[in-house]
């Protein structure tokens, strides 16, 4: 598919997801094969005030284009000055957030919040657009706040009407937060709508899914987010079954185990090694979710005091895999947890990553 001038075939997109898509996550779904990953939300105007987190977070290197930035406000000249402060990084993308469902951002009026204001959205779309220095301005949306209150076709042409370059939708309502199942049959109905690309989100964990949500909708593309955690495989696979259809299949532990020590000292030399150590805590138990003994893993991991024990942790782990069975029944419960809950051992409040 296309965005402006830039092409990425029938390549994937990452999600921007909050404390995840750093440098060093980007860097990996790069290799395996992401058409364009998203640095992780920042605030419109934190941006405008140049907030050092606000400029950590959307900063990027030229090697890792095509990137895109997501931002998150409701004010449209604060969104117009971000834009163009954005666009002098030229990134290949700025995106506006109106699909995040957390309360404390909707209690702002951003987010999801705006999908009751079509015109609003759509005003603060044209201001971007002005803003944004021929950079394509998309916005990510969902369907409606509930079921009872679907407008997902008015913001659709809201976007489009006002020179938005495309739509991402993620088929749940505000108020589904991650509760149920993705309703793809309204991604395609989307895409019957508008001319400008639609992209899909939300329910796809794994290669076959995205196929099948792709083929139901005929929308564009798909933005992969809590599938993407801990498997930044499902690029190179999605690759790989729209060349030759074929899927190689889940990695073995050993490929996990590589892939995650690679992102373990690209954190470290991001952030040093108390910050990474935190985040290479969570990154471990989502690449070994779906692996025997993730239980056992979850006892261990979080009394790690230093990297260096991490990475034996990680490497003992992976070799165990290989001498003990898969047991059936906690990979099943596991993976109904995860795809409740991202964290799934903290709160939903606290495991919501992706918006």
């Amino acid at each position: 598919m296309k965005i402006g001038n830039l092409d990425i075939g029938s390549k994937l997109f990452l999600a921007p997801m909050a404390e995840v898509t750093d440098s060093s996550f980007r860097k990996i779904c790069k290799e395996h094969g992401a058409g364009i990953t998203f640095t992780q939300m920042v605030s419109a105007e934190g941006v405008i005030k140049n907030n050092f987190e606000t400029l950590r977070h959307f900063s990027f290197s030229r090697n890792e284009k095509p990137i895109g930035v997501q931002v998150l406000g409701n004010d449209p000249e604060i969104l117009f000055d971000a834009a163009k402060e954005i666009s002098k990084h030229k990134p290949d993308l700025i995106d506006l957030n109106c699909g995040c469902p957390v309360e404390k951002v909707c209690s702002k009026n951003m987010g999801s919040a705006l999908l009751d204001n079509p015109g609003m959205i759509g005003k603060l779309v044209r201001k971007m657009v002005d803003g944004a220095n021929g950079v394509p301005v998309s916005v990510k949306i969902r369907l409606g706040k509930d079921k009872s209150r679907i407008n997902v076709f008015d913001n659709a042409r809201a976007i489009e009407d006002n020179g938005g370059s495309l739509i991402i939708v993620h088929a749940r309502t505000r108020a589904d937060k991650y509760d149920t199942e993705a309703d793809w049959n309204w991604i395609g109905r989307v895409k019957e709508k508008v001319s400008i690309p639609v992209v899909g989100n939300g329910s796809m964990f794994s290669p076959k899914d995205v196929k099948a949500m792709l083929d139901a909708t005929g929308c564009d593309s798909a933005m992969i987010a809590r599938g993407a955690l801990g498997n930044p495989f499902i690029f190179s696979r999605f690759n790989k079954l729209m060349e030759d259809g074929i899927d190689p299949g889940e990695p073995d532990s050993a490929t996990v185990m590589k892939t995650l020590l690679q992102q373990i000292n690209n954190l470290e030399n991001e952030f040093g090694e108390i910050v990474a150590l935190d985040k290479a805590k969570k990154h471990s138990i989502w690449y070994f979710k779906y692996h025997s003994g993730v239980s056992f893993l979850l006892e261990k991991v979080f009394s790690i005091k230093n990297l260096n024990d991490l990475r034996q942790l990680i490497q003992e782990h992976a070799d165990r895999i290989l001498h003990t069975a898969a047991d059936k029944d906690e990979h099943a419960i596991i993976h109904k947890k995860f795809q409740r809950k991202v964290l799934f051992w903290l709160s939903e409040e606290d495991s919501t990553v992706a918006g």
